[in-house]
């Protein structure tokens, strides 16, 4: 005997929730009761156990993992579900849809080639009133000596504001008792997946020291960090004093994203 674990929205009397594919309930059966036997035969399931997530509003299975998964491996697979619900789906479906035929009335043709010649009469306007401004600009070897020293003060300035972030130094990755060890996962923008061990008494703010060490990007781009939770997402603060085991980061899932 084995279990089925579905999640879906309520039926179409029910309403639809207002949150995302995870806040919709989760039902678990079995495949030797009624439920379960009807979800096996619609589904034509093969084999269990078998987790299924099924859209609320047409039935129709969205993801499905056959067997065992690890509790880590699922939260991964189900982060995107958290950035919308049921609802954005179906919008992004309708607006895929063609809507008009691409052929054009004479009457707008028209309309749209008169435009088209005032767009380009008023461009020769801005072409002529940036080429006057340009015109008017000083040349760069006529600058004064103090010009000069503004204009070096201000690339340097520019020069130091782009210097990388300091983050504390990493140490090594920890081994050692489990009870000791908390392990995250962290998902970055190009979709890789990576994971490392920290101390649960270790500050948060080694999760960035981490990240950058695996993003070349960081040292011009800035990026944060996003607690992946079912139902919703946390931005994380890097100024909070805090171990992981306080803040409740602790063999969770981190998304990174650029600012």
């Amino acid at each position: 005997m084995g279990s089925l674990l579905v999640g879906a929205g309520p039926s179409r009397s029910q309403g639809l929730p207002h949150g995302d594919w995870l806040t919709c309930p989760w039902m678990l059966v079995y495949d030797d009761t009624s439920e379960g036997k009807k979800v096996c035969t619609y589904y034509k399931l093969d084999s269990i156990p078998v987790v299924l997530v099924i859209d609320p509003i047409t039935g129709q299975k969205m993801r499905s993992w056959c067997g065992m998964i690890q509790p880590e491996r699922l939260l991964e697979d189900l982060l995107p579900f958290m950035d919308g619900g049921p609802k954005d789906h179906h919008v992004t479906l309708s607006h895929k849809r063609p809507r008009e035929s691409s052929l054009t009335p004479p009457q707008k043709i028209q309309v749209i080639s008169v435009a088209a010649d005032e767009t380009n009469e008023e461009d020769e306007e801005v072409q002529l009133a940036l080429a006057a401004s340009m015109a008017s600009m000083k040349d760069p070897s006529r600058l004064t000596s103090k010009e000069k020293d503004v204009t070096t003060t201000d690339k340097k300035e520019e020069m130091c504001s782009a210097k990388k972030p300091e983050y504390p130094p990493l140490p090594e990755e920890p081994k050692g008792d489990r009870n000791l060890l908390c392990r995250v996962g962290v998902r970055l923008p190009d979709g890789r997946r990576i994971q490392r061990n920290f101390l649960r008494t270790d500050p948060i703010q080694l999760l960035w020291s981490f990240c950058y060490s695996q993003l070349e990007e960081a040292v011009s781009r800035p990026f944060h960090l996003t607690q992946a939770i079912p139902g919703a997402s946390q931005n994380l603060d890097y100024d909070r004093e805090l171990s992981f085991e306080e803040s409740g980061l602790a063999n969770s899932m981190i998304s990174v994203t650029w600012e």
